[in-house]
């Protein structure tokens, strides 16, 4: 093969230019790969590297390194200045201490704008810095050597002023510098407040200095141009604004407070009004600081209560607090006002009103339920004295103030809950008062009751949220008047007869919301069986015996029946509530008791005729059951049987009858009061036999009825008996299984508890499974 002809070579000048263009890419290459390098070396997140990279060769960027080292270099140069200025300044001459301090200084402060002309602005902050401190001492310097006659607070608040000037215009020559600016800020709080205490301006004059300062800086943050917008000189001056504000609100308040007389007050007050005025200019000129109206409008408030607080008792000075807040309240409709003014002045007012309310609702609730004391004297007739329930009527103003408040933003807000608030204080006020007044027990009473009706009367006629405020509040009341009422006899009845007729007359009332007239009807209920029971009482028979009166409310409830119409359920629940307080009153005497029992179970079995309420016939039965078996217990029978299984026999065979005509019936139905008439009596009685023969026939009898109520898959007997007969076993077993525990050793028992579980929890799905299917067992049968 041929090999190809030679290249010519080239000419030498054109060779050396074609070297000098691949050299320059070369360069322009090698310059784009190190740039590259650079930037993936600054990545700040390790999930840039892949798994195959190399270990990232720095811990640091290059600039936190780089702020590191300028912050602690700047520490240290600060640290060597005031070491020098305090220790070493006296080894030097006045013209050596001047020099060496007025080179460094300005060295300090010059060399930042060659430094930021260079482009080293982290380098320029930190030396800026240090040149900043280093005027500091040089304010000291000159009061240690030339000042040193002068107070030391006053020179320091001139010192403070001059470096703050001094600072500001450091800053406007180097506008690049952020340091400086902030630093002006922080010292310009310091000039006021340190001439104040150097003059002994006293509490009140330093808080006027402070307020000033946080006015100058409000009006630097909210007034200067250009502020707002750095943060490093905002957010500082914000701070010193919020801070000293509240130092000169917590001044005035302090000396408000401890103020001995209104002259006193006044200076403090002053100085409050002065706080209100900032707050509410700040929250006009900036949307966003509602909270500077709120802080305003309180301090204004306190300002003009302030000099009355010394004069007037403390609860009415609560009244005078609450009227002077609530004129902001009308802020709601001023719609000319900006919307962070008006938003905060509506908040203050509120706040004031609903603490005032609070205060007053905590004396006039405590008032009320200081009435309990009387059930330790019921019809004792003992009137506690004027000064237990407090010391005047000032709560009650205070509470129905308030409700009018609230009942103006109910009109003017289409919101049910200030109407809520309203019915609630409104109905505090006028109940309490009375009471809080110091009038006669009757008066009392009389007052309370018709406060009490005017609370019904508005809960039908408004209707709503604001409705079921106020029948809760008449409940409330109607409860506290019954509590009052058991001071005296004819307080008692007179109370309870008006309560109840009122209670009715709400039930009866078919215009009422549902729930409205159920809870009267149960109320109603109620205060007739109060009422029976004070009779029995009132005739002077024992607590026992008051349970036969007692029983005449649910026989009345019964006999009344569908005539009770929509409240008929609840009038019923409440009458079976008396019945059973009737059972529990008659519990102590046996013979009482089977006669209450029997009696019961006569209401109940006549209210069982209506077919709407078979299910009495069950609870009849039962009180019936009971009443006899007390009855037989008392004559000090000891063969029950001799009793029961004539009962039992009849009975099983009408329930033959009954599952002959009817399949479907229950077994429980048919065979269930037969066979509990004779096993449960047959029970207790064995029981307490010490004799063999009577648990042996019965769990033969029970044996039978569980293999028959097997063999004929029936519920009833198969359950009643299989109890019975478990009964009976453990009756018999029981001496036994405790010589065995005795006899076992102490650790046994624990175990086979702790395997027992161990095996449970092994098996428990298959136990859930096993327990399913005996339950639909169950079910199957008849």
């Amino acid at each position: 093969m041929a090999s190809p002809p030679p290249v010519p070579p080239l000419p030498p000048g054109h060779e050396l230019a074609l070297i000098d263009r691949e050299l320059a890419q070369l360069d322009a290459r090698r310059r784009y790969l190190l740039a590259r390098r650079d930037w993936l070396l600054r990545l700040p997140a390790p999930h840039a590297w892949g798994p195959g990279a190399p270990a990232r060769p720095k811990e640091a960027s290059a600039p936190g390194a780089q702020n590191v080292l300028l912050t602690l270099g700047a520490v240290l140069l600060a640290v060597a200045a005031l070491a020098f200025t305090l220790v070493s300044w006296g080894s030097l001459g006045i013209a050596g201490r001047s020099a060496v301090l007025a080179v460094v200084t300005a060295a300090a402060l010059g060399a930042p704008a060659l430094l930021l002309r260079r482009g080293l602005r982290s380098t320029a902050e930190s030396v800026a810095a240090v040149g900043l401190l280093l005027t500091v001492l040089d304010a000291y310097a000159v009061y240690a050597v030339s000042a040193t006659g002068v107070d030391a607070t006053a020179y320091a608040a001139g010192a403070a002023a001059v470096l703050a000037a001094l600072w500001a215009g450091y800053a406007r020559a180097l506008p690049g510098l952020v340091v400086p600016l902030p630093a002006a800020v922080l010292a310009a709080q310091l000039p006021l407040p340190l001439a104040a205490v150097a003059s002994a301006a006293g509490p009140v004059g330093l808080g006027w200095a402070v307020l000033a300062t946080a006015a100058l800086d409000a009006g630097l943050v909210l007034l200067v141009p250009g502020v707002r917008a750095r943060t490093a000189v905002s957010g500082p001056a914000a701070a010193a604004a919020a801070a000293l504000a509240a130092g000169a609100l917590l001044t005035g308040l302090s000396e408000t407070a401890s103020a001995g007389s209104a002259a006193a007050a006044a200076g403090p007050a002053v100085l409050l009004a002065g706080c209100a005025a900032l707050g509410v200019a700040v929250a006009w000129r900036e949307p966003s600081a509602m909270a500077a109206a709120v802080v305003g409008a309180l301090a204004g408030v306190a300002a003009l209560g302030g000099p009355v607080r010394p004069v007037l008792p403390r609860e009415w000075t609560v009244v005078v607090f609450l009227l002077l807040a609530l004129p902001l309240l009308a802020a709601v409709r001023a719609t000319a006002l900006p919307a962070a003014v008006r938003r905060g002045l509506v908040r203050a007012g509120a706040g004031v009103a609903a603490l005032a309310a609070l205060s007053a609702l905590a004396v006039a609730l405590g008032s009320l339920v200081l009435r309990a004391r009387v059930l330790g004297e019921v019809w004792a007739a003992t009137t506690p004295p004027r000064e237990t329930y407090g010391a005047g009527p000032a709560a009650a103003v205070t509470l129905l103030v308030a409700a009018g408040a609230a009942g103006w933003l109910a009109r003017v807000l289409p919101r049910p809950e200030p109407g809520v608030v309203a019915v609630v204080l409104g109905w505090a006020g006028l109940f309490s008062a009375p009471l809080l007044s110091g009038l006669p027990v009757a008066v009392v009473l009389a007052a309370q009751l018709a406060v009490t009706a005017a609370t019904v009367v508005w809960a039908l006629r408004i209707g709503g949220a604001p409705g079921y405020a106020a029948a809760v509040c008449a409940a409330a009341g109607s409860l506290d008047l019954s509590v009052a009422a058991l001071d005296g006899r004819t307080a008692t009845f007179a109370v309870f007869g008006l309560l109840g007729a009122g209670c009715a007359g709400v039930a009866a009332y078919g215009r009422a919301a549902r729930p409205l007239r159920s809870g009267a009807a149960a109320l109603a209920v109620g205060y007739a069986a109060a009422v029976a029971v004070a009779l029995g009482a009132l005739w002077g028979l024992a607590v026992a015996w008051w349970a036969l009166p007692l029983l005449t409310v649910p026989a009345a409830v019964a006999a009344a029946g569908p005539r009770l119409g929509r409240v008929r359920l609840a009038a019923e629940v409440a009458a079976a509530v008396a019945g059973g307080v009737a059972l529990l009153l008659a519990a102590r005497e046996p013979a009482l008791a089977a006669l209450v029992c029997a009696l019961a179970g006569v209401v109940c079995a006549g209210a069982a005729v209506r077919a709407e309420r078979r299910g009495l016939g069950w609870a009849a039965g039962v009180l019936f059951v009971a009443a006899t078996w007390l009855r037989l217990s008392l004559s000090g029978v000891e063969v029950p049987e001799a009793y029961t299984l004539p009962v039992t026999a009849p009975a099983l065979a009408v329930g033959f009858l009954r599952r002959r005509r009817d399949a479907g019936a229950s077994s429980w139905t048919a065979y269930g009061p037969g066979l509990g008439a004779t096993l449960l009596p047959s029970l207790i009685a064995a029981w307490g036999d010490a004799h063999w023969l009577r648990p042996l026939l019965l769990g033969l009898a029970a044996l039978a009825v569980t293999l028959l109520g097997a063999h004929r898959r029936l519920q009833a007997p198969l359950l009643l008996g299989g109890a019975t007969l478990a009964a009976v076993a453990v009756h018999e077993l029981a001496p036994y299984v405790v010589q065995v525990v005795d006899a076992l050793p102490r650790w046994l028992p624990p175990a086979v508890a702790g395997l027992l579980l161990l095996v449970v929890g092994a098996t428990y799905e298959k136990r859930l499974r096993d327990a399913r299917r005996l339950r639909a067992a169950l079910g199957r049968l008849g």
